[in-house]
């Protein structure tokens, strides 16, 4: 399928040469003399021209000022102005006004043709980031938060109202798996930044000094290893929504400066002497409870309480039972095209193992059993016999062998869980003796101590 090109030419013999030209070059060209009949065929005829090549001056009127009163009605197109005399004034109105480019006539035609394609692909690629801005912006509404029980009606209530508000900064906390990033992705892409970017980082998946990199960016020569300038993730989402997953995790030093940024708007690179301004939204994530971090001494109190302007608390999936008559169908639906599979038959004692259930892992445990049973099953009957589910109301943390110790990976454990409980097994299996565990554990001293600090654990002094 040919890309259209709307010629707007009042010199007829002009008109039908660069017609001509461009449909040898297979272009869709549609030509108009005047800038009303350009109007006609943008509007009337539904034309949708992927670029627009037009004469500057026009017997009706000026293609600025017609480019000016219909730029925000139309869109996902570039401009390309010919014109009979240069003028300063006039090539900066039009790049002000967003056209691709400006040529005086006459002009060669491959250098014309050159603009044309430039223009083009600049369209298409407009064109593209739209469609992927629509699609994020359709999946990440509103109404993908499912389920119909009353705490989920008035957390859906709570983010619709959220987005509509510019907020600088707000906290979500819950439960590990409860879907803290989902409401995150929503409340930026149904709210004012939608347009601009969202970046996301797991504050507890990087050391401390990376992590400041990533936050910040860094000069050329900070650092060995630092061979070129890197951008950070504050640059990077400026205009846009910061996410911060996990960030009770983040070190005591590392909350003053994130403190400074989000208060003065400002951030310097590391190794830089300048200070960068940024417009940031930010949307913090955790799993523990931050007031209690802040009692213990473990999370900046000022920095709580300058994220926190606005707050949401997801619930568990024990405390939104009713919704897994939503949820079961949906995962399955979406592991059964994921697979090739056709489940859609649950038995009744299925479903009672599933309501019974009280899904320490939340929504991503649920995900995740749902997934194995679907890619085990053999026909259109849920297997049930693959749900393996615990008898008991919640998981065990864990379980120990002689030689080790075992830990579920059915997502009802983080990976700070995970860690916290190790530690403490060892200790205990030592006598709360921190050599002793540091040598099984394969770590310093030092590091262990580091750890059991953090975790708040008991050990011999």
């Amino acid at each position: 399928m040919s890309d259209t090109l709307l010629i707007i030419e009042d010199e007829a013999l002009l008109g039908m040469e660069l017609a001509r030209f461009f449909r040898k070059r297979d272009w869709d060209v549609t030509v108009a003399r005047s800038l009303q009949e350009a109007e006609q065929h943008l509007y009337q005829q539904s034309i949708d021209p992927l670029v627009v090549l037009s004469d500057m001056n026009l017997p009706d009127g000026n293609a600025l000022d017609f480019l000016e009163s219909i730029k925000d009605k139309i869109a996902g197109n570039e401009w390309v102005f010919l014109t009979g005399y240069g003028s300063v004034a006039d090539s900066v109105r039009a790049v002000r006004l967003g056209a691709y480019d400006f040529i005086e006539k006459p002009s060669d035609p491959d250098r014309l043709n050159l603009l044309i394609e430039g223009a083009a692909r600049s369209a298409r690629a407009q064109r593209r980031l739209a469609q992927q801005t629509q699609a994020q912006s359709s999946r990440y509404s509103v109404d993908a938060l499912i389920g119909d029980s009353p705490v989920t009606v008035s957390l859906r209530q709570m983010i619709r109202q959220m987005a509509q508000v510019p907020f600088s900064s707000l906290i979500i906390s819950g439960e590990t798996g409860t879907g803290k990033g989902l409401i995150a992705r929503i409340l930026h892409h149904t709210g004012n930044r939608s347009q601009a970017p969202l970046i996301e980082l797991n504050c507890a998946a990087l050391p401390r000094e990376l992590l400041e990199s990533e936050l910040f960016g860094y000069e050329a020569g900070a650092f060995t290893g630092a061979k070129k300038r890197h951008r950070g993730l504050f640059e990077q989402a400026h205009t846009g929504t910061l996410f911060l997953d996990e960030i009770g995790e983040m070190d005591l030093d590392l909350q003053s400066k994130l403190l400074k940024a989000v208060e003065d708007l400002r951030i310097r690179r590391l190794g830089s002497e300048t200070e960068i301004s940024i417009d940031v939204q930010i949307i913090a994530a955790t799993n523990v409870d931050l007031l209690q971090k802040v009692e213990q001494g473990l999370f900046r109190s000022d920095l709580y309480h300058r994220l926190n302007i606005m707050s949401l608390r997801i619930p568990s999936l024990r405390e939104r039972k009713q919704d897994l008559e939503q949820l079961v169908p949906q995962f399955i639906g979406e592991s059964n095209r994921k697979s090739a599979k056709n489940v859609k038959q649950i038995s009744g004692k299925a479903w009672d193992a599933i309501k019974s259930y009280n899904w320490p892992g939340n929504i991503r445990e649920l995900s995740n059993v749902l997934e194995r049973c679907v890619l085990l099953s053999t026909d259109e009957h849920f297997p049930e016999q693959w749900l393996q589910l615990s008898h008991h109301s919640a998981a065990p943390l864990a379980s120990q062998q002689r030689d080790g110790i075992f830990l579920p990976l059915d997502g009802s454990l983080s990976l700070q869980d995970m860690e916290k409980y190790v530690i403490q097994e060892v200790l205990n299996r030592t006598d709360e003796n921190v050599t002793a565990a540091a040598r099984m554990l394969g770590t310093t001293r030092e590091t262990l101590r580091y750890r059991v600090q953090k975790y708040n654990l008991r050990c011999k002094s």
